[in-house]
Parts: structure tokens; sequence; C-alpha cells
């Protein structure tokens, strides 16, 4: 198997994202492994976002800027990405998120050096305003399908994995909706003997937004079940994990008010 000694490709949607695109580009062209793509892509915003995506790509010669003329959301928009991309390697950023410079060459390094087929980091928090908050989600050094089943502890943001294992196993190839499409994707991966590892390192910073906080919790434990009932959990099953997962939630945002 591969491992991410070459080209890595950055998947990176935005939408009407005027206000952290700029910071999200900046951490990722500043990245100390050099041998990256940005495959960025404007989801018909209306704000100001495409004059900083037109800025940046003529800036660097590695942001492949695209445009979707209609809005298709950022599922669909990161698949796309996804089909663009050349590297054998990707990583997601979402357009309000941070990376420390070293994020990239810490994974590839962990990747070389154990063999695994993902790599994790912790994270770090910040408010709409860029204050930091003092709590860390720190992260196991491995993880596996049962324990990932009670938290979803690897963040979007923070993977690295190869191309051809994300499309084999995630169901955003299927266009499955109303599930979380990343959760699903690492569950599936370690269900089928792939293996996960992680550095206990914030080496990214994710933005909490008040409405995210506050958001229709129902919609959330629907979607959390419905990704459950997806990987094939029975009844029974789902139930006992949506406590566990609920449970990890209220630990992990009472740290984030």
């Amino acid at each position: 198997m591969s491992d991410p000694s070459g080209l890595i490709s950055i998947i990176l949607p935005a939408f009407n994202c005027e206000k952290t695109l700029e910071e999200t580009l900046v951490s990722v062209l500043g990245q100390t492994y050099r041998d990256i793509e940005i495959i960025l892509i404007n989801d018909a915003s209306t704000d100001g976002t495409a004059a900083i995506c037109d800025r940046f790509a003529r800036m660097d010669s590695r942001i492949r800027y695209y445009v979707n003329f209609k809005n298709i959301g950022v599922l669909e928009t990161r698949l796309r990405a996804i089909n663009l991309s050349k590297g054998e390697w990707i990583a997601f950023i979402d357009s309000d998120d941070i990376w420390s410079p070293d994020k990239l060459e810490k994974q590839a390094d962990l990747q070389k050096e154990t063999g695994c087929d993902l790599v994790y980091t912790a994270s770090s928090f910040i408010n709409e305003n860029g204050k930091m908050f003092k709590w860390i989600m720190h992260v196991p050094e491995e993880v596996s399908y049962k324990r990932l089943l009670r938290q979803n502890i690897i963040s979007n943001s923070s993977v690295l994995l190869r191309k051809s294992d994300f499309l084999k196993y995630s169901p955003y190839s299927e266009r499955e909706k109303d599930m979380h499409e990343d959760f699903a994707c690492w569950l599936c991966m370690l269900r089928a003997g792939l293996k996960a590892r992680g550095i206990n390192e914030p080496l990214i910073t994710y933005r909490i937004h008040k409405k995210s906080i506050s958001s229709n919790k129902v919609s959330a434990s629907k979607l959390n079940m419905n990704t459950y009932k997806y990987i094939g959990l029975d009844l029974f099953e789902r139930y006992f994990y949506q406590c566990c997962y609920a449970v990890n939630g209220i630990l992990k945002y009472m740290h984030l008010r």
C-alpha cells in the first residue's frame, strides 16, 4: 500500500465564508509538508468568498480553484473536489477551521512509521470571534470500531487517509443523506479491519459557532441514529450507542460554553 510521500490533496469547499476563509487558506498554504494541492470549490457563494478565492488562486499555483454555478451543498461539493483531486492521499478542512503548520508533516510521518490507514489529531477550539477555549479534545493513540461507536473522536478536518479508501467506505459515493457521512466512513473502515492512529496534539483548531451549539439537538440525534442504522446496528445497539454518544456530547460542550 502507498504512503503519503508524494502529493496530498486538500479538499476545501467554500460557501459564504468571507470572514474565515483567508485564515483557513493561510494555515493550509503554510504547511511544512509542501507537496500539496488544494481543491478549492466556491459553492455559489453570494458574499465576498469569490474574491478571496480568486486572490489566493492567483497567489499560489498549488490552489486549483473551481466554481459551482449553483449551490449544491457541502457534501456534493466535497465529493466533486475529491473526484477532481490528483493525490493518492487526501485531507479535509472546513472553511472556518485552522491547521497548525506541521499538521500534515506529522501525520505523514506517523503513517509511514505505523502503516496505518487513517491518521487523526486532537483539536483545540475557538469561538466566532477567534477567542481560544482552554479545553482541548484529546484523542487516544489508536481507536477501535467499538470505541468509536461511543463517540466520534475523529474530526473531519483532522484526517489524512487514502482517497481510494474514502471512496470505497464512504456513503458520499452513494449520495446518502440524513446521516453523519464522515462518521459512517470511519466506522466502516474500522469494521473492515483498517487501522486508525491518533496524534494527541491539537494540530487543528475548530471554530465553534453559537448556532452550532444551540442547534436542534433532535435533528442531530436523528442524524446519528441514521448513521448507526446505515452501518447495520440493530435497534438495541442503536439506542445503547446513542446514549453513549449523547453523554459524551454533553460533556464535550460543557467545556465550550
